[in-house]
């Protein structure tokens, strides 16, 4: 299983009420003490933030991350440790747990910390902060059409995964728009007689799934197979949202409705076959993906597997790599240990579907704090994005509405991570006296049933503690 949604029932509404009064007292009282907020990315237009983040955004951007120097005391090790250990207690596997202080890197609970597990898609957090680190949130993905060497026309991807034939301004993002590309190169055209599309998905090299994939990922519909050309994410039906029904090739599917639209536009053409388009070729047109940090908030918040893998394979190219998923991989840990986790991280893909990943809770904790601090403003997106405790994302109602973990709703804010017999939970959370701890949480062998509820209720002690 690779669904991330776990849901526990039906939410009454005095509980979804009771959360928000929760998340409001918390603004209140980030307002009160005077504390500075952060800046966590850059300026951007109101539809461009994430759906999902952006109407409670300038409440949670102020709980992320309190000023510099803040005085709010660090937790005593041993009062935390009483508080975690009995819910570590009778559990029908391994789990691994850190807790650490992001202000001083000071490790305050630690249970088989150095012990790798497979990490499912809180792998996402180390693609997100090995993408935004190598290429900066400001980093746009570009597709163009450019003159053929036969005077046709060749559509060339970037590895945009959020391309669309839809109309952008609908969808939270302001994804890069097919029609417009259409249109910008029918301009450039002026009706000359073009014939023919053709594609050139060179950018993306090997094979179409990672190593440690399971053989239905594909024809489920986890995520589209990799290619540098994607239009609505490879769906035959563009609406669906779960991904169900994706295209064998979607840059041949891309293509074809690339020349649909250049029809429209006054240019009659045919959809052609995969070329490479000649080094000093016209550029006819260019459209561009939302920016690294958008597209990160997305990823987390979503947990988005195309996306994910697009900016892995991001990493590779900006390096100088093939874009492989081998060299995907290789630039991401590389990128990471530039950052100085030199070890615990093992990957073979971007989004987490791989079995054979492994990372520790020590690394992965690690990543979180670096992101957090503010000495490394430019990955601060996969802070930003990770998924509200009761909220939204993958950690929505009706996760953290039950009495053992209502402490946590509003002020948890972790990436999860679900594959058959594994559980993973890793963010940022401030505790009942303010200070802003990363935790790591990894339960499971991909061998027997895990209880994701359990990891909720190790984040909200750790939200509700101040233990002193």
């Amino acid at each position: 299983m690779s669904a991330e949604q776990e849901r526990y029932g039906h939410v009454p509404r005095h509980a979804r009420i009771m959360a928000l009064s929760t998340l409001a007292s918390l603004h209140v009282f980030a307002l009160s003490a005077g504390a500075a907020v952060v800046k966590f990315t850059p300026e951007r237009a109101p539809e461009s933030r994430p759906a999902a983040v952006a109407g409670r955004a300038p409440v949670l951007t102020s709980a992320v991350r309190p000023a510099a120097g803040t005085t709010a005391p660090v937790p005593d090790p041993a009062a935390l440790s009483r508080r975690l250990v009995p819910l570590l207690a009778g559990a029908d596997t391994r789990i691994g747990a850190v807790v650490t202080d992001v202000a001083t890197g000071r490790v305050l609970f630690a249970s088989r910390a150095d012990e790798p597990a497979t990490p499912a898609s809180t792998t996402k957090l180390v693609t997100s902060v090995a993408a935004l680190a190598t290429l900066g949130p400001a980093h746009r993905i570009t597709t163009r059409t450019v003159r053929g060497s036969d005077g046709g026309v060749v559509l060339v991807g970037g590895g945009d995964p959020t391309l669309t034939a839809r109309p952008s301004r609908k969808q939270g993002l302001e994804y890069a728009s097919l029609p417009e590309l259409a249109r910008q190169t029918a301009t450039a055209l002026k009706a000359s007689g073009v014939r023919r599309v053709d594609y050139d998905v060179s950018a993306y090299r090997g094979p179409r799934a990672a190593y440690g994939w399971k053989p239905n990922y594909l024809p489920d519909g986890e995520l589209a197979p990799l290619s540098a050309l994607t239009v609505d994410r490879g769906r035959r039906a563009p609406g669906d949202s779960k991904g169900n029904g994706r295209v064998s090739n979607p840059a041949a599917s891309a293509t074809a409705a690339f020349a649909k639209l250049l029809t429209r536009y006054g240019v009659t053409a045919r959809a052609g076959r995969s070329t490479t388009a000649p080094a000093q070729a016209v550029q006819l047109g260019a459209v561009r993906s939302p920016t690294a940090a958008e597209l990160v908030e997305h990823l987390m918040t979503e947990s988005d597997n195309d996306v994910a893998e697009a900016m892995a394979r991001q990493v590779a190219l900006k390096t100088g790599r093939p874009g492989t998923f081998a060299d995907a991989s290789q630039a991401v840990m590389r990128a990471l240990a530039g950052l100085g986790v030199r070890g615990g991280i093992r990957v073979n893909d971007g989004s987490g579907l791989s079995t054979a990943n492994r990372i520790t809770p020590a690394a992965l904790a690690s990543v979180i704090a670096l992101a957090a601090s503010p000495d490394h403003p430019r990955l601060r997106a996969a802070i930003t994005g990770m998924p509200v405790a009761g909220f939204s994302g993958t950690l929505d109602a009706p996760r953290y509405t039950a009495p053992s973990t209502r402490g946590g709703a509003g002020v948890v804010r972790a990436k999860t991570g679900t594959l058959n017999g594994v559980s993973t939970l890793a963010g940022i959370v401030h505790d009942a006296d303010g200070r802003v701890l990363a935790f790591a949480f990894m339960m499971g062998d991909g061998k027997g049933p895990v209880d994701p509820g359990r990891l909720d209720r190790l984040a909200a002690a750790v939200a509700s503690c101040g233990c002193r």
